[in-house]
């Protein structure tokens, strides 16, 4: 470990909740850095509201588009994890002008007036293809902009896509690092793998559900049975629950539920694209007729109409492509289809304590139950919090909604202390060859 009378300081910008900051520090104690975040810049109110029950003797700013930078203390360390949008010069080599508009220009003219020893950025996978002209392609123009930009302040720059399940994280988590120095690439491989379970974040002797939707799974399966099993319509597969298979929304004969399980891969067949004429879509409403030809029985149209009626399908025509979008065509045939997809119902996806995670996601957080004694219930918050490497006395006080908006937009705190490392590694090597 490096001891240094050193004090490094940063700004954290886009802070969220301070994921960023905290595996910053975390890399700054184990290197034997002293730290202080000069400036934090953060717009969401309840993200803010969490940041200063953290460092209540700090000053959050808000919009960064509104702040000079010659209003920015000095720093030697930018941390960022900026969002991500399409330049509209992409590769048009118009050096600022390329990213003038987006919220990465607020990274670029601040590194490029305050001249910083280096920088932590992360971001989405899908930055790397993000503007793709070619499929042979390696990387995308969005991310090809960055790094030109990058590298054209002065920086040695390196990147590199982590998974936090590498990093003794129980999440399925791949993310886009961006870092860079002034005086050496920081390196970002190789890094030594640790893993772990759902079972070591997991709270026990909570409040479990007693809706009518958990009733009915528990009163179909056992806890164990319920492990890692998803509950949406659209797929099939043995890790998947239907709500016909619950009766959810009615009882119905064991003959429209196999007619349902049929549908269910039929509809999903290229073979029906080319017989309506349009590009194939994952999930075609089907005509009697179709359905048919996989499926006969003299009661069919009646089994059809009691399924919709009970809200198991639905009737639409299909879908074609208008620009970007999907409208249905009325001058196709009307079909069936099955109604509910991904997170439709109140429980998504009950996870399994002996593996880990799928990437949570604001949107579907709600949805995430697991098993608690012979109930179910959603995820707390500071199992949520765990699932990003968050330590737990981490202050959380935030209500259940805004915290999983919260949590779904956050870091994988011990990959940012990582990385974080190998940045003040090169950092070191720049400060002795000077």
């Amino acid at each position: 470990m490096k001891t240094s009378n050193k004090t490094i300081r940063f700004i954290d910008l886009f802070a969220g909740i301070g994921g960023i900051r905290k595996g910053f520090e975390q890399a700054c104690d184990q290197k034997g850095y002293g730290y202080k975040c000069v400036f934090t810049s953060e717009i969401k109110p309840y993200a803010i509201n969490v940041l200063k029950q953290n460092h209540p003797n700090e000053v959050i700013y808000g919009d960064i588009t509104q702040i000079d930078t010659k209003d920015i203390p000095d720093f030697d360390f930018l941390l960022a994890g900026f969002p991500c949008q399409a330049f509209s010069s992409a590769g048009k080599r118009l050096g600022f002008e390329d990213t003038r508009g987006t919220l990465f220009f607020e990274v670029e003219r601040i590194l490029k007036e305050k001249k910083p020893n280096g920088f932590v950025l992360e971001n989405v996978e899908g930055l790397v293809n993000h503007d793709k002209q070619k499929p042979t392609d390696k990387i995308g123009e969005t991310l090809r902009i960055i790094l030109r930009q990058l590298t054209c302040l002065g920086y040695k720059v390196s990147w590199e896509v982590l998974n936090a399940k590498d990093f003794g994280v129980a999440q399925d988590r791949k993310r886009i690092y961006i870092v860079g120095t002034k005086e050496k690439k920081p390196y970002l491989k190789r890094f030594s793998k640790k893993s772990t379970t759902l079972d070591t974040v997991l709270e026990q002797g909570l409040d479990v559900s007693n809706s009518h939707f958990v009733q009915l799974l528990l009163s179909h399966y056992s806890t164990y049975e319920l492990y890692g099993k998803a509950i949406k319509d659209k797929r099939g597969g043995s890790n998947n629950i239907h709500s016909w298979d619950i009766e959810y929304r009615g009882r119905i004969s064991q003959k429209e539920k196999a007619l349902l399980n049929i549908m269910l891969k039929e509809r999903r067949k290229k073979k029906w694209a080319i017989e309506y004429g349009i590009d194939w879509m994952d999930g075609m409403p089907l005509t009697i007729d179709q359905i048919r030809t996989f499926y006969d029985d003299e009661e069919l149209e009646q089994m059809l109409e009691n399924l919709v009626e009970m809200g198991y399908l639905t009737k639409e025509y299909p879908k074609k492509k208008v620009g970007h979008n999907r409208v249905q065509d009325q001058s196709l045939p009307l079909g069936y289809n099955i109604v509910a997809g991904k997170m439709s119902f109140e429980v998504g996806k009950i996870l399994d304590p002996n593996s880990i995670a799928p990437t949570l996601v604001a949107m579907d957080m709600q949805h995430i139950y697991v098993v608690d004694g012979e109930g179910l219930r959603p995820l707390s918050l500071r199992e949520g919090l765990r699932l990003f490497g968050y330590p737990n006395d981490f202050i959380f006080n935030v209500d259940i909604e805004d915290g999983y908006d919260l949590l779904g937009n956050t870091v994988v705190v011990p990959v940012i202390k990582e990385v974080s490392k190998r940045v003040l590694n090169a950092y070191e090597k720049g400060e002795t060859r000077k």
